[in-house]
């Protein structure tokens, strides 16, 4: 065992059987539990993560019946001839050393089907389909189905189940009035409201007997204004395990709250607190989660005593050898999850199969390797932003000589703007995982350094990549060259002076990333957790229902006004599941926000510019800051093929439109693996 890490890393007795690490890899729905023919694929990635040490996870959510359904003819476990697919699963875990529990998961309103079912028929604000309110028996037949569900599960190989009952699903709705306003055995009085997951696991550990892990995801913060009290949840926590639960996992703000819980502008470990709470009232194994992304936190989160076991998820979509490389002493050489959710649950939500912005090979081990190369090359790699830096890397490691070449004194591109924007100080993370890796596969980096076609041409490269990266575009509009219009590189990257009252020309990712940064003072909420919970409305003192009260943000030292060309909802483009906080946060700063704009000139009082051809209107500002886009950097690319130099475009310089980390690190990987 690490000494480093003793206690993330010391085995956890759960009476008939031990886990060899209090590491849990909470569940998270990748799109491989849709089709039967994912199967094979689903087990690769489940068997990489266990051959890397973790001690317990948790599958994707299955459905116990059909009006339990994410989205249609999804992900379901409840007939005896879906159980043979799963023993691809659990038998390849097994063969690793692992153990896995399968996560029953009722959708609840929070279904993408016309057969979703509810307390009562009360819509989702996230979903188009109205519930039907399921008839006291259908409640009673719903309870068996879970029990058959878990028996099922069972049969095919798995360790345990965990019961979702948190998120706002199907059991969350039952528990709280925001959503059950019902008048049987299963509403009204709060006793009336918790008998529905109390009755799930008596079911459950009936049907499977006692040497089984049953996990309860408990909802311990709903984070919505008609959620549960602290005695509530208390009561719940102390009737489950009673019910016969072995862990009780923690479960944070409903999928409807506003308030984030799982982006990287959270704290590391924000919610750890509440688990501590928790444990304080039961005796079985209680687990933190949200936010803990590497091995410190997760290890001084059971050190104080705030729990007994943490949940990462997405932290194992990034790096499978999460464990290995904790117990080895090396968490230099761990890929940290940055909390992107660009790849992961953007993907889930858009109905695409999830990966890893900073790990593409996540859910697709069996279609992206990097094997050894036959006939190692020589190869250039010009820009060390993200694209250049992934394909480097794994071109190294494959056994090909690499040379990186960047003109810039530092490794990162595009990555040294964004770790600078309060919320994203995780991309720090992601280059110092580069800087460990270069280091260890060998690539010849040369810094300050700007590679010219006649010396790539004479020192006979076998290959070249083009990563340059991009350059701003520039405003071309009357008064575009006066000294108070800046880029977004000057005012981020360079730090140059921007006065009281701001305009931003774009209001894509940069422009939205351009507002948070001039909009704060100070530390970033990011890094602290009760400035945190200050500027988004949580209550750690749990007077509230749902711990959730007012936001109280920090004004913003600056007037700032957004505009874009396009019309209609400004950040449209940002990610799906993230864009809301973008919005959000800027529009507690009193960030204004204008759209289909025409810009005319700048000069001694403003900005000039009408709104789709109507009056003239004026910004009266000291500072315009231009985020209108990008070129591609490919100067080198006319003079290489005129060479006969083997030459590919990866990243900005292959496509500049809208900067893209996600497109520009896959397309580093995929080309690195196939040189």
């Amino acid at each position: 065992m690490s000494t480093i890490y003793p206690h993330l890393l010391e085995p956890l007795d759960l009476g008939f059987t031990t886990l060899k690490n209090r590491a849990l890899m909470g569940s998270m729905h990748t799109g491989l539990e849709d089709k039967a023919k994912d199967f094979p694929k689903l087990a690769a990635y489940f068997a990489e993560r266990a051959r890397g040490g973790v001690g317990l996870m948790v599958t994707g959510g299955f459905a116990p019946n059909v009006e339990g359904w994410l989205s249609p003819f999804g992900s379901k476990l409840s007939k005896r001839s879906e159980v043979k697919r799963h023993l691809q699963v659990t038998q390849a875990v097994h063969d690793e050393g692992g153990k896995i529990c399968l996560q029953i998961l009722h959708a609840g309103r929070y279904g993408y089907s016309p057969l979703c079912v509810s307390a009562s028929n009360i819509k989702s604000p996230i979903s188009p389909f109205r519930p039907r309110a399921l008839s006291t028996k259908g409640v009673y037949r719903t309870i068996k189905d879970y029990a058959n569900s878990a028996s099922l599960a069972q049969s095919a190989g798995y360790d345990g189940v965990e019961i979702m009952g948190s998120e706002g699903y199907f059991i969350n709705q039952f528990l709280v009035t925001h959503t059950n306003n019902r008048t049987d055995e299963w509403g009204g009085s709060y006793e009336n409201r918790m008998r529905l997951p109390v009755e799930i696991i008596k079911a459950v550990r009936a049907k499977v007997g006692s040497n089984f892990i049953i996990i309860y995801r408990l909802s311990m913060l709903d984070l919505i204004e008609q959620g549960s009290t602290w005695e509530e949840v208390v009561m719940l926590g102390k009737a489950i395990e009673a019910a016969g639960a072995t862990i009780i996992n923690t479960g944070v703000g409903w999928h409807e709250a506003r308030v984030p819980t799982i982006a990287t502008s959270v704290p590391r470990g924000a919610f750890a607190w509440i688990s501590g709470r928790m444990k304080d009232h039961v005796s079985i194994p209680v687990v933190a989660t949200n936010r803990i992304n590497e091995p410190k936190v997760a290890n001084d989160i059971i050190a104080r005593g705030d729990a007994d076991m943490i949940s990462m998820a997405r932290p194992f979509l990034a790096d499978a050898e999460f464990i290995n490389k904790a117990e080895a002493g090396s968490p230099e050489s761990i890929n940290t999850c940055i909390g992107c959710n660009q790849a992961c649950l953007d993907h889930t939500f858009s109905g695409k199969r999830s990966t890893c912005l900073v790990n593409p090979r996540a859910c697709y081990e069996t279609e992206l390797n990097y094997t050894q190369a036959t006939a190692p090359k020589r190869v250039a790699v010009i820009g060390a932003g993200p694209a250049g830096l992934s394909a480097a890397t794994v071109l190294a490691d494959r056994g090909h000589q690499v040379d990186l070449f960047d003109k810039s004194n530092e490794i990162g591109g595009q990555f040294n703007i964004a770790k600078k924007i309060p919320g994203k100080e995780e991309f720090f993370e992601t280059l110092r995982y580069f800087e460990h890796k270069i280091q260890e596969t060998g690539v010849n980096l040369h810094l300050n350094e700007h590679a010219s076609a006649e010396g790539l041409i004479d020192a006979k490269y076998d290959e070249v990549i083009l990563a340059a990266g991009i350059t701003p575009r520039a405003l071309k509009i009357p008064g575009a060259d006066r000294a108070n219009v800046l880029s977004y590189i000057d005012v981020v990257a360079g730090e140059k002076p921007v006065g009281k009252r701001v305009a931003i020309i774009g209001a894509g990712g940069i422009g939205f990333d351009v507002a948070e940064f001039l909009s704060h003072q100070g530390a970033s909420p990011s890094l602290n957790i009760e400035s945190f919970n200050r500027e988004w409305g949580v209550d750690k003192s749990y007077a509230s229902r749902g711990a959730c009260v007012y936001a109280q943000p920090t004004p913003s030292p600056r007037e700032i006004t957004m505009l874009q060309r396009t019309a209609g909802k400004m950040g449209k483009g940002l990610g799906k599941t993230t864009g809301w906080i973008h919005r959000a946060a800027l529009k507690m700063k009193d960030v204004k926000m204008i759209t289909g704009v025409q810009y005319h000139k700048i000069d001694d009082n403003g900005l000039h510019f009408t709104i789709q051809d109507g009056e003239p209107q004026l910004i009266e500002c000291d500072t315009v800051v231009v985020c209108a886009g990008q070129e591609s950097n490919i100067d080198l690319l006319q003079a290489l093929e005129a060479a006969d130099v083997t030459t590919h475009l990866i990243g900005g310089s292959k496509l500049a439109g809208e900067l893209d980390a996600k497109r520009a690190i896959r397309e580093g990987f995929e080309l690195g693996a196939s040189i």
